[in-house]
């Protein structure tokens, strides 16, 4: 009987990731960073076959929400969103900032303090 019990209240996670900088400036597309979460999550071993297990939703041009019904780490999702930034050549300028438990953000690295301190 404890077996069923677990299978009933299985882990649900809910994972945001937030772009609202990188897409306020023009440099992030958040439909193309949608479908290569889609094409690349792997469920049991196989990409692109998530089922009901794991739903990717858009929220408007700022957020991407994952929500999974079987186990799924954030620090996936990070690699992930890294292995897109790479392949759009991205990487050079934005990072990827846990800013709460389960939310990342995009950002831009602060290049003008590095710049302040070469000057000097």
């Amino acid at each position: 009987m404890p077996k069923a019990a677990t299978k009933v209240s299985a882990a649900k996670h809910k994972f945001v990731i937030d772009y609202s900088r990188p897409a306020s400036d023009g440099v992030f597309d958040g439909a193309a960073f949608e479908k290569f979460l889609h094409d690349r999550i792997k469920v049991d071993g196989k990409t692109g076959q998530l089922g009901e297990n794991v739903k990717i939703h858009r929220d408007g041009d700022t957020k991407i929400t994952v929500t999974s019904n079987i186990p799924l780490s954030k620090r996936y999702l990070k690699y992930l969103t890294k292995k897109f930034l790479k392949k759009n050549t991205l990487r050079d300028w934005i990072r990827v900032v846990a800013s709460s438990k389960d939310v990342y953000q995009l950002r831009f690295y602060n290049i003008q303090a590095a710049d302040d301190e070469e000057e000097e």
